[in-house]
Formats: structure tokens, sequence, C-alpha cells
């Protein structure tokens, strides 16, 4: 979710939820320990519980980018081993790694070593011509014996040549019966599954299912409202469900302070557009926002235009 889950997107999923584990972008240990980038760890005090999501290869580095995240006050720190982007290859880190478990093993102990908050991993079920059912338990047995009590699954195996980041959401078959395995080999082991979840129905079916977790990336993204509205109520049984338009006036106030601090309007309300998908109304608040959110001096009071879209088109249909 590079570029995706940034601080603002956070914001909105948090107000749509109170108790989901949110996760930044992945955020690469060069980029902080090298570069210096430490804006990338910007968040709001209302994200929590927030974790920080981690690339890299170098146990030293990661350490250090680990304790810089730690600092900055996250929740935990998630190592991604399951990233096939060019970039993250290049820089030998990501689903790349799932063919050096013991390299990945180093990283989570010098991390753990170096934090006092919890160390997590998201993995792929593995990469290229290596056979799932084979590496999968060998890497999970590397990552326990490292001390990670949480692992995040992938379903699908990462073809690091010959196709996109994209391709590699798509076109690998997702193997969910493999990942339910795993849990039958390492019972202790806290895993979620994640990859090609569109649903809440599909999480709960998950979890009564005996999985303990499920990461939802591009649909939560897509459909925040599907995927989150109701969530406090159906996965952790408390709390009441909040609806888009409530969402929409608790982004009010940040938007305006977003702007006060010099930020522009379309830095947040990009990550709204489909807050209403499949509703009446969804394309005009798209076109909305998409239209006038990079406009000079546009404000809150464009979303609260944007938002009649929905209104009126409720109206008529209870007309």
């Amino acid at each position: 979710m590079m570029d995706w889950t940034d601080r603002h997107c956070r914001y909105l999923h948090r107000l749509l939820s109170a108790h989901v584990l949110l996760y930044t972008e992945m955020v690469t240990s060069p980029a902080l320990v090298r570069g210096g980038a430490l804006h990338l760890l910007d968040h709001h005090g209302d994200e929590h519980p927030v974790a920080l999501q981690l690339g890299g290869s170098d146990p030293t580095e990661l350490a250090q980018a680990a304790r810089i995240g730690a600092a900055a006050g996250y929740d935990e720190i998630n190592l991604n081993v399951g990233c096939p982007s060019d970039r993250v290859q290049s820089g030998t880190f990501g689903a790349v790694l799932m063919r050096q478990p013991a390299l990945v093993a180093d990283c989570v102990r010098a991390m753990q070593d170096a934090v006092d908050i919890e160390v997590t991993v998201k993995c792929r079920i593995g990469v290229d011509e290596q056979n799932p059912a084979d590496v999968l338990p060998e890497f999970l047995s590397q990552m326990v014996g490292a001390g990670v009590e949480r692992v995040a699954i992938h379903a699908r195996k990462a073809w690091l040549q010959g196709l996109s980041p994209k391709e590699n959401r798509d076109i690998p078959p997702l193997d969910y019966d493999l990942v339910r395995q795993m849990k039958g080999l390492f019972p202790n082991l806290h895993i979620s599954v994640n990859g090609g979840i569109t649903s809440l129905e599909q999480a709960v079916e998950f979890l009564d299912g005996g999985l303990d977790g499920v990461m939802v990336g591009r649909a939560a993204y897509h459909q925040p409202s599907d995927i989150l509205s109701t969530a406090d109520r159906r996965i952790y049984g408390t709390g009441t469900d909040t609806s888009a338009e409530q969402a929409v006036a608790g982004m009010l106030p940040y938007i305006e302070a977003h702007l006060t601090e010099g930020g522009r309007l379309h830095q947040v309300t990009r990550h709204m557009l489909g807050l209403f998908a499949g509703r009446p109304g969804a394309r005009g608040w798209r076109r909305a926002l998409s239209e006038g959110a990079h406009r000079d001096g546009a404000g809150p009071e464009l979303v609260e235009q944007a938002l009649t879209h929905i209104t009126q088109a409720a109206q008529a249909q209870s007309a």
C-alpha cells in the first residue's frame, strides 16, 4: 500500500472503526536511517492502534529504523516480506526475502532487541518456482524460532520475474487452504490471512474458520465504509456502526487543521473518494472532489458541497 495508506487515509479509517489495527504504508529502513525521512512517521494521536511497516534486509539498519519508529510512538513494528514491487526487489527486501528466511530471522531478532514493542512479519506463501507447501512451513518455523508471535500471510505466491506488482495481486492463484494448514502446524502462532478479501463477510468467515486475523488492503481503501463501518460491532462485539456521512463530518475539522498547517485539500480528499462506493450519488461525490480539491483555496466547504450529491440522491429515492 505504498503511497496509499498515509496519515490522512489512516485518520479517515480510524473514524470508521475504533478497534481495527491500522498499518502505515511500507517505509524503507534506508529512508529513515540514511535519508532522514522522518516525515514518513507523522501520524495523529487518534490513529492508535497503528503499526509501522518497514522494508529492509540489513539487521543493523532495521534495528535502527525500528528504534526510530518506537520512539515516534508506534504500537507495533511490522517487517514486510511480501511486497513484489520492482522498487523493493532492487533493494533486496520485500518478497524476494522469502528466499532467505535465515536472514529475515536475523532481522527480526535485531529489531526485537532494539525495541520493547512487538515485532511482526508479513509474508507471501512463496516466490517464483518455490513450492509453497515446502517453503512456507520452513519460513514460519524460522520466524517462530526468532520469537515472532504474529504473522500476516498473503495467500498468493509472488512472481518476481515476468509479472508486474499489479499482476502479482491478481494472477497467482490464492491458496487460502495452505494458510489454514499453517494454523494447524503452528497453533500458538497468531496468523492473519491477506489477499483477495473484498468484504467484511469474507473476513468473518475466515475468523469463524479458525484464523486469528484478517488483513484487508485495497478493498478497505476503495470501499472503506463497506469494510470498516460495521467492523467494531461485527468483529469486536463492541461499539456502534459509523456511517460514511458521520466519517465525513469527522473529517471536516481535520481538514481545516491540515489546511491551516499549509496542506492542500486534495492530499486528504483523495482518500475519501470511495466512501460512498455503490451508493446513489457516489459518482457526483467523486467528481466534485476530483475536479475541485486541487483548486487554490479549496476547503471543507467543497466536501460539504460534494456531500449534497449523496443526500439529494437519498431524498430522491425515498420520495
